[in-house]
């Protein structure tokens, strides 16, 4: 499984098993790593964890959190991100992958984009790695594209799809069959879709300009996705719809 490893002036102090979906840091006793720090807010950031993938949120600390040197609010960690409160410091290290040899961040999940034509039009297995490698827009390598398993119970049974409308993968649907599904380029924009019990929300992780959701920019809240909502990502335009 994922882990931190704490350290303080190069000193490591610990390590944390990212055993938890949702674990807090902060300077109150009641958090999962308490850091009795003046610098650390009582409840400084919250980490979630889905399988291998795990997503950072500063929870309004007064002093912030910063990843390699960046301030950020939300952001999801790559291996050997470093993050950084106060004095403090808590590298990423993720679970590594025995099978395929590839980086977590180099994963990439072929098989969930799925044409809107007949199965029969292409092999899906090699004509999607190359269809994707070759896309510099959305699901190539330098992205974040992983789809983590659904681990909540009591969510709608209508599942959440994305039918991508611009680029390479013009026309292929995203089932959103997953708790959790990264989208976007790091460096550029990136956003999430969770899925909950009550529907699928959108959320705003990194860069500097937020997605568009029917052509207005969202803020960093959570924004509930509708039947037949355009979003666009990273220059991407996808059309959210139920099945």
């Amino acid at each position: 499984m994922p882990k931190l490893i704490l350290s303080m002036d190069g000193l490591v102090l610990k390590e944390i098993a990212l055993d938890k979906e949702r674990l807090t840091i902060g300077r109150k006793p009641h958090n999962d790593i308490q850091i009795d720090n003046l610098a650390i807010s009582g409840e400084h950031a919250v980490i979630t964890t889905l399988l291998n993938d795990a997503f950072l949120e500063d929870r309004n600390s007064t002093n912030g959190t910063y990843v390699n040197g960046q301030p950020v609010k939300k952001h999801v960690l790559q291996p050997n991100d470093v993050i950084e409160l106060g004095k403090y410091r808590l590298r990423f290290i993720p679970e590594e992958v025995q099978s395929s040899g590839l980086a977590p961040s180099e994963m990439i999940d072929t098989q969930a984009l799925k044409p809107l034509v007949t199965p029969a039009e292409v092999d899906m297995g090699a004509a999607m790695s190359r269809s994707v490698g070759s896309n510099t827009q959305i699901l190539s390598p330098d992205m974040k594209a992983s789809v983590v398993s659904l681990t909540g119970q009591g969510v709608s049974s209508q599942l959440g799809v994305v039918q991508i409308l611009s680029g390479t993968n013009a026309g292929r649907e995203l089932e959103l069959s997953k708790s959790l599904t990264t989208l976007g380029k790091p460096g550029k924009q990136v956003a999430v879709i969770t899925r909950r019990p009550h529907g699928y929300y959108i959320t705003h992780v990194e860069g500097a300009t937020f997605p568009l959701l029917n052509g207005k920019e969202i803020d960093a809240q959570a924004h509930r996705l509708n039947e037949h909502d355009v979003i666009d990502i990273a220059g991407v335009k996808m059309e959210f719809f139920l099945r």
